[in-house]
């Protein structure tokens, strides 16, 4: 791409936060962003660091997880056309205890703090967009980790395939069980579960099917 091509999605993003948009404030917008490419496995952000920018996907996968005992406990994934941050050190300047890890080939389109609080001041729109992001962000990380804590595994597996069955194809399954909140082994014990009754069901189709025919008559 381009270096304006980069941008693309991002601005047609905008557009659409923000449809009446000016040219000249799109372009204080873009002045004040950079493009970082990331191979898989790549660490955007470690535990103990300050998340300094607020990141734009244009290509890629991004989860975020932390430490607990020294085991990766999964918080949430950031797909490709979404923003991804650490708000709270973002937003506070205070250490982060969560890492931002590349899952395959990831473009960011980043703005940082201090680029981000001269858009707040100098672009009447960038006020309305930043909240809007903002709002993104938040929904995305409690939606993953809050409203599992109460929630059956089963349920929450069923959600997890109703609503991010992309997930399945793009991350190994020790990274979803993390994300349930559970081990690996848990997890093959409830789709274990899950698939048991339509297994139950193909074999009693399968026994009726095999009915005995009759004997014939001897002429």
């Amino acid at each position: 791409m381009w270096p304006n091509e980069k941008f693309s999605q991002l601005k047609a993003l905008y557009y659409q936060l923000v449809p009446d948009l000016s040219e000249e404030s799109w372009l204080k917008c873009e002045n004040a962003l950079t493009v970082r490419t990331l191979n898989k496995g790549a660490i955007i952000m470690k535990e103990g660091q300050t998340c300094n920018h607020v990141s734009f996907i244009n290509f890629g996968l991004v989860r975020m997880y932390h430490l607990t005992d020294g085991k990766e406990k999964t918080v949430c994934f950031f797909n490709e056309n979404t923003y991804l941050s650490d708000y709270h050190s973002f937003l506070t300047r205070k250490p982060s205890n969560k890492y931002l890890q590349a899952i395959e080939p990831t473009e960011l389109v980043e703005i940082n703090y201090d680029n981000l609080q001269m858009l707040y001041r100098e672009v009447p729109e960038a006020n309305q967009i930043g909240r809007m992001i903002c709002e993104q962000v938040f929904i995305a990380m409690n939606d993953d980790s809050e409203s599992r804590k109460n929630i059956p595994i089963e349920k929450r597996y069923t959600q997890l395939i109703a609503e991010q069955r992309w997930l399945l194809q793009k991350v190994p399954q020790y990274m979803i069980a993390s994300l349930l909140g559970i081990t690996p082994e848990a997890l093959s014990r409830v789709k274990a579960r899950m698939n048991k009754p339509i297994a139950k069901s193909g074999t009693l189709l399968a026994s009726k099917q095999k009915v005995k025919q009759p004997l014939k008559k001897r002429a």
